[in-house]
């Protein structure tokens, strides 16, 4: 005689349905608002996407709609610089962080590091922008300065009409630069990726830290084999929610930059430019087809961000955060 596994019922109570039909509707209330707001900007950038073409539309540096001749490709490559430097300056920054107050903190003083945290996530974003403008700038000329100096070979860091050799070389070719709006963009995502960050560090299972340390492992060796592979995914999620932060950040970018509508690759260089600044900077004064070109540029904004959102959860799913120990 062969043993049947046993066949464990569990009745469901009317709470469970209750919560489970909430948190279906919740998400899928969630997903037809996404969906509503990509068909409304497909609706009203239809005329402008139609008039242009979209490889025309995707290529073109200029912004001059009422001419007919419009695209988005100065404005879409200024909004992936200004977040990659912001990403780039705000990870560390983040994680580092995030270790101390989940880590090495006094349990004490824990509790304060994460309202101040927090509490920068709450200031608002034209603080930070008009911070930025009047206070920063200045103060980080003599970096881009020195960065152009040593690291003018490398193109991205190259300055054009900067000559190191001169002292008297203008610095005005450093200011409204890229580089000075991503540090802005950065100081404003880093709350959000390191309260991401802090969350998931503090999960790390407990067993695995102890065997950690039963076999020998110091505080930071613990910490790296065991609460980064942990965290792994945490810490993808909140850099892309961070980036999806930093793509769509409009205020503190558009009191900062200098409008530039050609492709701008150097990110210490006077000129930068995004498509929510232009957004701003043009909406007052659109006209009807106007309007319907800067719909289409923030239907590709919404587009780009959908899809860094989608690759983040791809690269989560795939990852061992978040997982159970049997420790």
């Amino acid at each position: 005689m062969t043993d049947q596994p046993r066949v464990v019922k569990t009745r469901i109570g009317p709470a469970d349905h209750v919560f489970r039909g909430l948190s279906r509707t919740a998400g899928l209330l969630v997903l037809a608002i996404m969906l509503l707001v990509g068909l409304f900007l497909l609706y009203r950038g239809r005329q402008a996407l139609a008039k242009a073409g979209l490889l025309k539309f995707l290529t073109t540096e200029t912004w001059e709609p009422d001419s007919y001749n419009f695209g988005i490709a100065a404005v879409l490559t200024g909004t992936v610089l200004i977040a990659v430097v912001a990403v780039a300056l705000a990870v560390p920054l983040a994680t580092g962080t995030a270790l101390y107050i989940a880590e090495y903190a006094p349990r004490r003083v824990r509790p304060t590091l994460i309202s101040l945290v927090d509490l920068m996530a709450a200031v608002p974003s034209i603080v930070y922008g008009l911070w930025g403008a009047y206070l920063l700038q200045g103060k980080v000329i003599g970096l881009s300065r020195w960065l152009a100096t040593w690291l003018g070979w490398i193109p991205v860091f190259k300055v054009d009409g900067y000559d190191a050799a001169d002292p008297l070389s203008p610095m005005a070719v450093f200011t409204t630069s890229t580089f000075i709006a991503g540090i802005v963009v950065a100081l404003m995502i880093t709350p959000i990726i390191c309260s991401i960050m802090r969350e998931v560090f503090s999960q790390a299972p407990a067993g695995e830290r102890e065997g950690a340390y039963a076999l020998g492992a110091t505080r930071w060796g613990m910490v790296r084999t065991v609460v980064l592979p942990f965290a792994a995914g945490g810490m993808i999620g909140g850099t892309m929610l961070g980036l999806g932060r930093a793509l769509g950040e409009t205020i503190a970018v558009y009191l900062i930059i200098s409008p530039v509508f050609t492709i701008q690759p150097h990110i210490l260089q006077s000129g930068a430019n995004s498509i929510s600044a232009l957004i701003a900077l043009r909406f007052g004064e659109a006209t009807q087809f106007g309007m319907s070109a800067l719909m289409a540029a923030g239907l590709a904004l919404f587009l780009m961000t959908l899809i860094v959102n989608f690759a983040a959860s791809t690269i989560v799913a795939r990852t061992r955060s978040g997982t159970a120990s049997e420790a």
